[in-house]
């Protein structure tokens, strides 16, 4: 009926909002270690539980139903009549709290808020930055991208894992040097079955500068950076919907300090009212401050729409030569806020050249101005610029946030009604020129990426390819004693799990059956249950796929241990053995999957075996974080069957998501593997070579190995998620993406 999650305030608050009435018993209440006290269960925060009021009579069926799952579900209260909450701990009523006085949160419900005018002459919308205001161009450009509202997040962003779900239409950072950021993400409705083109799009909006300076006019403006955000990537913003992140300094009884969230909100709501969008919900908190230290007035809103994925355009430049134009927010010059109706005639022109698929990139004017959109967008491919006209540092640099950079197609021509300029032209000179001086791309990639490094990296040593892997192109052409049209896939989903839908949608879209086991283990006899079970599905498989996730939460001390030990049962282990050495079956694990492999021995020796210290291991990325990533493999070599179907030499743009994936072996083991043909694939740079730069080679590993197989090939484990595959996904990353390895491994069976 209802659902919340406890990641504020505990039991106190998740339950609270659920009923105007309840009664809990915190004995009940499940906890991962003993010696909380009553108070502590019913404040402490915990993202790993929901609180979920059901009908009494289907209380058993959803307990039961959870067990499935794996999942702990238990009755902790019940919804009374009297609208107080009450709880009781070991016997004693410890809260016993009015609803009414929860819904005030035991705050005062009236106050005063003065809001203070702003000066025109200060927007710092319009103007540019301080530090910027007497240099030249060229010098500007630079000094603009290393500023900290500019420069790169990359190293943030790449520890969050953005192609989950194989739905993503485009990543965070495109181009083919994976530099350019996107203005809002992009991804498909996620389905079980079947294939779709419809896609939600959800951006941002906000510059703390402007709130700073207006609250009133930071809110509506963050509104429309996220409507055109959202727009430059071909949605309609229009039809969005928006939610607002509300976060402000202690207010105390101060009218002019309530003066901020009430403009704030006031600017919100004149954008929705005038656009004729609304926002359907929002958080708040009013405790931004420590001792004298405030935090600035913020409200972000966030914008989502539909769009299609086929349609979806991204931020980096994408033909030498192209004309770029400059599409302002329109204003009104007394208030300085939007003019409204002529904002909605710019969305509804532009969106009409998205539609017709007229816009080959486009990005969104914020911190920065349009200088740092147009130097970001040339950094995804390499490309330069050449601004047409002399420009002062107003019009390059101030925020003017929400206004259009289009690269259009040949011909194409946005409607005259539309305030429009002419902003530059494409290049292959790998410079950016404005005012007559031009400054290299690789200058302010450096520039702008410089200033985090030593918080979020992106650089790492990686050891230099000491041996020479040459392509194998020899096949294993044997085949199974026992052929079968529909091959059965046994997919075991572990605790931390994540990867098995995306899994079994590609066997499935490929011919097979796939037989999905959730692993249970909140008893002892959970497990022993799970292993009969797997036991009895394995007898009747053909295939055996790990796949990706974090497996027992990745401990202790290392990725894929829960697996391995689940399948050195010996139960399990036989059946293995036997699926694999009578039954000539194949198995495949990826990123976690292939993490379980390697330690159980099955790549690259073919069998479950005790491990010695010099054995191949899979260990943590040289960057000393996760990663997140469209990485370039070669095919190295074809003697597996799951490589049936492509050629040594060929080239994807594999997806990976992991903290894990270094391969490391002796350079003894390398050459082994290597002439055995059991190096499958391997990371490599633009030009399809085997990189020792942590820019290609994103986990380090030795010899730049991304997958291996056991000695006949047919076990293969990998880190790159080709499961994570699909119509119209990763658009602004380019190579080939489906390296067809699920269709070869039910073709094998045929």
């Amino acid at each position: 009926k209802r659902c919340n999650d406890f990641g504020a305030g505990g039991v106190c608050v998740a339950i609270g909002e659920l009923a105007d009435g309840l009664a809990v018993d915190l004995d009940k209440v499940t906890k991962k270690y003993d010696g909380l006290d009553g108070t502590e269960l019913a404040i402490s925060e915990s993202q790993e539980r929901m609180a979920v009021v059901l009908d009494k009579k289907d209380v058993e069926t959803f307990i039961a139903e959870a067990e499935k799952e794996n999942l702990e579900a238990t009755a902790v209260a019940i919804v009374t009549e009297s609208p107080r909450l009450t709880m009781t701990w070991r016997g004693d009523k410890i809260v016993d709290l009015s609803r009414e006085f929860l819904n005030t949160n035991g705050v005062t419900q009236l106050s005063s808020a003065y809001i203070t005018a702003p000066k025109a002459e200060d927007c710092y919308r319009k103007a540019c930055p301080a530090v910027l205001k007497d240099m030249p161009a060229d010098k500007a450009l630079e000094e603009n991208m290393a500023r900290l509202e500019v420069c790169s997040q990359i190293g943030l962003s790449e520890r969050f894992d953005a192609s989950i779900g194989a739905a993503t239409v485009i990543m965070p950072f495109g181009g083919k040097n994976q530099l350019t950021p996107q203005e809002a993400m992009a991804a498909k409705i996620p389905l079980e079955k079947g294939e779709t083109d419809d896609a939600t799009a959800m951006s941002y909006g906000f510059i703390p500068g402007v709130s700073r300076w207006s609250p009133f006019h930071g809110s509506a403006y963050a509104v429309v950076e996220s409507l055109s955000k959202l727009l430059a990537i071909g949605a309609n913003p229009l039809t969005a919907r928006l939610t607002f992140q509300e976060y402000f300094e202690r207010l105390k009884d101060v009218p002019e300090r309530w003066g901020k969230p009430a403009a704030a909100l006031l600017g919100a709501m004149e954008a929705q009212l005038k656009l004729g969008i609304p926002s359907i919900g929002g958080k708040d908190s009013m405790s931004g401050t420590f001792e004298t230290i405030d935090v600035p007035p913020t409200l972000v809103s966030f914008a989502v729409a539909m769009t299609k994925a086929s349609k979806t355009v991204s931020a980096e430049f994408k033909n030498v030569g192209s004309k770029v134009i400059y599409v302002p927010v329109p204003e009104n010059k007394e208030t300085l806020m939007p003019d409204w109706d002529k904002l909605i005639a710019m969305y509804k022109a532009v969106y009409k050249l998205f539609d017709e698929g007229k816009v080959l990139s486009a990005s969104v004017v914020k911190e920065g101005g349009a200088a740092a959109s147009v130097c970001k967008a040339c950094f995804g491919n390499g490309y330069g610029f050449k601004f047409t006209n002399k420009l002062t540092n107003d019009e390059l640099f101030a925020p003017l946030s929400g206004s259009l950079v289009l690269e259009l197609a040949d011909g194409a021509e946005l409607d005259n009604s539309v305030v429009s300029y002419d902003l530059g032209t494409v290049t292959n000179d790998g410079k950016v020129t404005v005012n007559g001086a031009a400054v290299d791309v690789n200058t302010l990639i450096e520039k702008w990426t410089a200033p985090l490094e030593k918080v979020f990296p992106t650089k790492a040593e990686c050891p230099e390819i000491a041996v020479d892997i040459p392509l194998f192109t020899q096949r294993n052409t044997s085949s199974p004693a026992i052929k079968t049209a529909k091959p059965t896939v046994f997919i075991p989903v572990f605790p931390g799990t994540n990867c098995e839908v995306d899994s079994a949608r590609a066997f499935e879209k490929a011919g097979a059956n796939v037989e999905l086991l959730i692993v249970k283990n909140l008893t002892s006899a959970h497990i022993e249950e799970t292993i009969k079970a797997m036991e009895k599905i394995i007898s009747k498989s053909q295939m055996i796929m790990f796949p990706g996730g974090f497996s027992g939460g990745d401990e202790p001390d290392g990725s894929g241990k829960f697996i391995a030990t689940t399948f050195r049962n010996p139960r399990i282990a036989n059946a293995v053995n036997e699926m694999l050495k009578n039954r000539d079956g194949l198995m495949l694990g990826i990123c976690n999957g292939f993490q379980a492999l390697i330690k159980l021995g099955l790549v690259p020796y073919g069998e479950i075996r005790e491990l010695k210290p010099t054995d191949p291991t899979l260990t943590f990325n040289t960057i000393g974080r996760h990663i997140s990533h469209m990485a370039y493999t070669r095919v190295t070599s074809v003697k597996s069957p799951w490589f049936a179907s492509v050629n040594a030499g060929d080239v994807f743009a594999i997806p990976v998501s992991h903290g894990e994936g270094r391969f490391m072996a002796d350079e003894a083991t390398v050459k082994m593997l290597a002439e055995n043909g059991q190096i499958a694939t391997q990371y490599v740079d633009l030009n399809g070579n085997p990189s020792a730069d942590i820019t290609y080679n994103v986990n380090g590993s030795v010899c730049a190995i991304e997958g291996i197989t056991s000695p006949d090939g047919r076990i293969l484990g990998k880190m790159g998620h080709s499961e994570r595959k699909g119509d119209s996904l990763y658009k602004n990353v380019p190579f080939a993406k489906d390296q067809l390895i699920f269709e070869s491994g039910v073709k094998y069976f045929k």
